[in-house]
């Protein structure tokens, strides 16, 4: 279970060896200015999986946007043929 660690700003530059050493044990590092918290630190690894996090959210937001314009009675469905057949329309006006 990770723990947060609250440090100066200083200790970045003072020592960050230390730091390193904390986040690689999936602590989290609060950085405070003046004793005022400005800044998170996380290993890279718990960054990514807090990309990932995002990405899944974000996907199931959509998902769930698309649902309900789908129940919607006044929303014109497309299948992917009449999509992608208008697209290359547009394409071959262009002359691309």
């Amino acid at each position: 279970m990770p723990k947060t660690q609250i440090r100066p700003s200083r200790d970045l530059r003072n020592n960050y060896a230390e730091i390193v050493k904390l986040l690689k044990q999936n602590d989290h590092v609060i950085i405070t200015n003046n004793g005022v918290g400005e800044s998170v630190l996380i290993h890279i690894d718990d960054y990514a999986g807090y990309e990932e996090y995002l990405h899944r959210r974000f996907i199931f937001n959509e998902l769930q946007k698309s649902k309900k314009d789908a129940a919607d009675p006044n929303v014109v469905l497309h299948d992917a043929t009449d999509v992608f057949t208008g697209i290359e329309k547009k394409i071959e006006a262009r002359g691309l």
